[in-house]
């Protein structure tokens, strides 16, 4: 559950291409918080998922791109800016990743683990029901002049 965990967030995190943008911790939080992201991964996973501004994060995977597709929810503070390195604490894990995170373009990005840039993951913002946007005022039942 731990190893799952762990690339859960490598998954809704990281990021690296050959020619991308850097993000610091400050720019990946504008970039990513609150934002629904599809991913997949160099190992086949795919899924989707949200990071809180919390630290939080909700999704699904699919592992390596077979089985079952896995609900995930991970807690307030799993995702933590340190300096300006994002890294995920787990508990149970010994070590506290931190994650390179890339732009790709204004809808993607790539992330991996710092160290270990063959493992990534690249993610794409997907639009859903709940992202934020200006909402129309109350709803009127009465006729309105043209």
């Amino acid at each position: 559950m731990i190893a799952r965990c762990a690339i859960v967030i490598v998954m809704l995190l990281a990021f690296q291409p050959a020619v991308a943008e850097s993000l610091d911790a400050d720019a990946a939080r504008r970039f990513v918080v609150g934002k629904l992201f599809a991913f997949n991964c160099f190992d086949g996973s795919r899924g989707a998922g949200r990071i809180y501004g919390d630290g939080s994060v909700v999704g699904t995977i699919q592992f390596q791109g077979v089985g079952p597709v896995e609900s995930v929810w991970l807690p307030s503070g799993t995702l933590k800016v340190k300096g300006e390195a994002v890294c995920a604490s787990l508990n149970r894990l010994p070590i506290e990743p931190c994650f390179n995170l890339n732009r790709i373009d204004d809808q993607s990005f790539r992330g991996s683990i710092s160290g270990l840039n063959f493992a990534y993951c690249n993610f794409t913002r997907r639009v859903s029901l709940t992202d934020e946007r200006p909402r129309p005022g109350p709803l009127s039942l009465k006729p309105t002049a043209w």
